[in-house]
């Protein structure tokens, strides 16, 4: 099996890049799902059902170009208001989804990893996950963080609770708290920051997602609409990012030229 450094070797070759210019790991706001449908007098749920293809599109994307960790934001703690039948429609659509892509995970040596709280999610979406994640525990491959029942503001306060346990039962001293600390307590534990942050739908919101892992993540907003999000509406992204010149706050000008 090609390794991730062999794919990311190639796929920086065929974009005419180096592969310093190619993002290590990138983050998807998946919007327009919606919008799409209404657009061609679809119901919503085709929408969302085509949302569906789009990112197993777009994971097995990531895959062949290399990418370590691809991350979804694929619902929202905020999504719950939506309507009951349109969040039951998306609820069955994650456990077939769940079901449906274990095998492409498996065969790629994909790790599905779960960001968000798996309290209050229906006991056929939380078995499917935990089914998922226990088979794709030992895949070496990329990363696939799936942001499910996801909130950045709830995934701080959890992650505060956490150490103020540690602490209170003597794990952690006060001057080990600090901003590597909380990092190992977040959902994405273990994941590296996302170079790349991709928003579909022309939205310019970051809509409570990674808010403390996005710091220095570049931004790319595009107008394709969730399902028509694909290979080379990727690309594109990625060499829209390849021209950007990461500081990380200092003035130096550090070239994106290939």
């Amino acid at each position: 099996m090609e390794s991730i450094e062999e794919k990311l070797e190639r796929t920086a070759n065929r974009l005419g890049l180096t592969t310093e210019h190619i993002p290590r790991h990138i983050a998807i706001i998946m919007d327009g799902n919606g919008r799409w449908a209404e657009q061609k007098g679809l119901p919503r749920a085709e929408g969302h059902r085509r949302g569906v293809k789009a990112a197993e599109t777009t994971a097995q994307c990531c895959v062949d170009f290399g990418v370590e960790s691809l991350t979804l934001y694929s619902f929202s703690i905020e999504n719950w208001k939506r309507p009951k039948a349109e969040v039951n429609i998306l609820m069955d659509l994650y456990t077939q989804y769940l079901i449906e892509f274990r095998p492409m995970l498996m065969k790629n040596n994909v790790k599905l990893a779960h960001l968000g709280q798996l309290a209050g999610l229906p006991p056929a979406v939380r078995r499917e996950l935990t089914k998922t994640i226990e088979a794709t525990a030992g895949n070496a491959g990329m990363t696939f963080g799936l942001a499910l029942n996801y909130g950045g503001r709830i995934e701080i306060v959890d992650a505060t609770r956490k150490i103020a346990q540690e602490y209170k039962g003597g794990q952690l001293r006060l001057e080990d708290i600090d901003e590597d600390c909380i990092s190992q307590h977040l959902y994405t534990a273990g994941l590296a920051e996302p170079d790349l942050l991709i928003r579909t739908a022309n939205e310019m919101r970051i809509s409570n997602f990674l808010l403390w892992q996005i710091s220095y993540s570049e931004f790319y907003v595009t107008k394709t609409l969730w399902p028509d999000f694909n290979e080379a509406a990727l690309e594109k992204a990625i060499l829209a990012y390849a021209q950007r010149n990461r500081r990380f706050g200092t003035v130096k000008n550090v070239s994106r030229e290939s």
